[in-house]
């Protein structure tokens, strides 16, 4: 039988209109009496008019400086020393800050994420970078004691947030099903991972264009909220029922490989995740499923080409960095297969995908 650790699930875990009034009546039910409220610019701007103000519980904020480094868990977490909680307000980088910022500690965790991009809310894990590159990710040993989801906030994000999350739930199934194909049988929780990795792929291709236009025509409707919590929770079922290392495969390290890469900083995690799918579909020699797979990013305003990433330099001499990132010896391009991926098969699968991809234009 195979050893996992489940975390499948916050403690509470709340998604309707409304429901950050209830923040202080949860936070005393928890036993919750000092909090610290961990946000950014621009996240707290959108939560605001729905953030209570508190009558039983002592708060502080405090403002996070741009990324979840190793420099910044220290501060947040000497800042939050004596409260009962941390309180983190954003998108999934002030989310993975305010975990390992709790972790370390020693405090609970409470999650309200505004953007709809990824399912950092619901993971016990925190991916760690250092001025825009990627470290390395952390697996904590217990999820958020309390997510609560406003959708109204969700809908007005910036619209590249959502088609990031798209893009980076998809990933879920093409990442973990190479790897569960490999496996002999499925214990309990694997076949529910696999389950949650297979229903990010269906209501994703089902719902996300009409939750696109429900986010640009600033309309809530099903398909966005659909949208929003297949990407915030399905996808966290994925790895919560699962090991953690089986979502992510050659997708994820081509992400990580293209942060070498100053004109990706600025991009979001998703976008450069759905690039990377469709080079693992490469490296599988699965064009078709390739070809098909970027004519719905189209659709959601995802990326299908270093191009449409800001790339405009499609050399060996400008991609051999990626590669050598990308396939390094830690990292999870080589679930793919037992022998591993070399960085110059990377390499190629990028160009040779290049050339395909402007000729299928």
């Amino acid at each position: 039988m195979e050893k996992l650790i489940v975390q499948g699930a916050p403690h509470i875990y709340r998604c309707e209109a409304g429901v950050l009034g209830s923040l202080e009546e949860h936070l005393t039910a928890l036993d919750y009496h000092s909090v610290l409220v961990v946000h950014g610019k621009e996240s707290w701007t959108a939560v605001q008019p729905y953030f209570p103000e508190f009558e039983k519980v002592a708060s502080e904020f405090i403002e996070y400086r741009s990324e979840c480094s190793l420099a910044e868990i220290d501060r947040i977490a000497q800042a939050a020393g004596g409260s009962d909680a941390i309180i983190g307000v954003g998108g999934g980088k002030i989310l993975d800050l305010a975990k390992a910022a709790a972790r370390q500690s020693g405090t609970e965790v409470v999650l309200v994420p505004t953007v709809a991009s990824n399912c950092a809310a619901w993971t016990p894990l925190s991916v760690i970078y250092d001025n825009g590159k990627y470290i390395r990710f952390d697996i904590h040993p217990k999820n958020a004691s309390l997510v609560l989801v406003e959708p109204e906030v969700l809908l007005h994000a910036p619209i590249d947030m959502l088609a990031a999350g798209i893009g980076d739930t998809i990933a879920k199934w093409y990442e973990s099903d190479v790897q569960f194909r490999q496996l002999d049988g499925f214990t309990a929780p694997v076949s529910i991972a696999h389950y949650a990795a297979r229903l990010c792929y269906d209501e994703l291709l089902e719902h996300g264009e009409a939750a696109m236009t429900a986010a640009r025509q600033g309309e809530l409707n099903d398909s966005f909220i659909k949208t929003a919590e297949t990407i915030i929770m399905t996808a966290g079922l994925v790895g919560g029922f699962s090991d953690p290392n089986r979502i992510v495969a050659a997708a994820h390290a081509v992400h990580n490989g293209l942060t070498v890469l100053d004109e990706t900083h600025h991009l979001q995690h998703g976008a450069k995740v759905a690039y990377g799918i469709l080079i693992q579909l490469v490296l599988e020699d699965r064009w078709e499923e390739a070809d098909k797979l970027a004519e719905y990013f189209r659709q959601v305003d995802l990326p299908t080409s270093l191009g449409d990433l800001g790339i405009e330099a499609v050399t060996e001499k400008t991609l051999l960095p990626v590669a050598i990132k990308a396939a390094a010896p830690s990292e999870t391009i080589h679930n793919l297969r037992e022998d591993g991926v070399p960085a110059q098969e990377v390499l190629q699968a990028m160009l040779v995908y290049e050339k395909h991809i402007s000729v299928a234009r």
